[in-house]
């Protein structure tokens, strides 16, 4: 339990059911990013916030999950690809940490991800795409991938 005195609902505009945000480009920034453990506790994937900046759904948030450390060396090249298209998009090519990625435009393509028939999740957004903020494309390099992530956890 916790006191509630001096809150006046009829001060404060009630919280919206915020649906997904149509499909197309949308510029952005991360303003977050944590690691954090994997369900099973078997790796840890980066999480980003990013926050859509202008238009008519600006502060609007989304996120984007990158598995840097997977026991699967798929999961893991998929994860540095789009992280390698963040770090173009944003022109950050060696980053020593994730934070030096936060508050710098680049344009997003989101899609909409339909619920599995049957499941309790709900349609969501998913970031397809990552460009620079000037709608040219990043160059995503198809190299072997690295034996090791940008913050040291082992990738294959």
């Amino acid at each position: 339990m916790a006191t509630l005195k001096g809150f006046d609902a009829s001060n404060v505009k009630p919280a919206e059911d915020f649906g997904i945000i149509p499909a197309g480009e949308y510029t952005a920034i991360i303003t977050e990013s944590v690691m954090k453990p994997t369900k099973n506790a078997d790796g840890n994937y980066l999480e980003l916030t990013l926050q859509i900046v202008g238009g008519e759904y600006a502060n609007r948030k989304v996120w984007s999950r990158l598995n840097l450390d997977n026991k699967n060396p798929k999961a893991v090249e998929i994860a540095e690809r789009e992280l390698s298209a963040i770090c173009h998009a944003v022109g950050i090519l060696k980053p020593e940490d994730s934070a030096q990625l936060h508050n710098k435009p680049l344009t997003i393509r989101l899609d909409i991800e339909l619920a599995a028939p049957g499941k309790s999740n709900k349609d969501s957004n998913q970031i397809k795409a990552w460009k620079p903020a000037d709608g040219a494309v990043a160059q995503v390099t198809t190299a072997a991938p690295a034996t090791r992530s940008p913050w040291g956890q082992k990738a294959a």
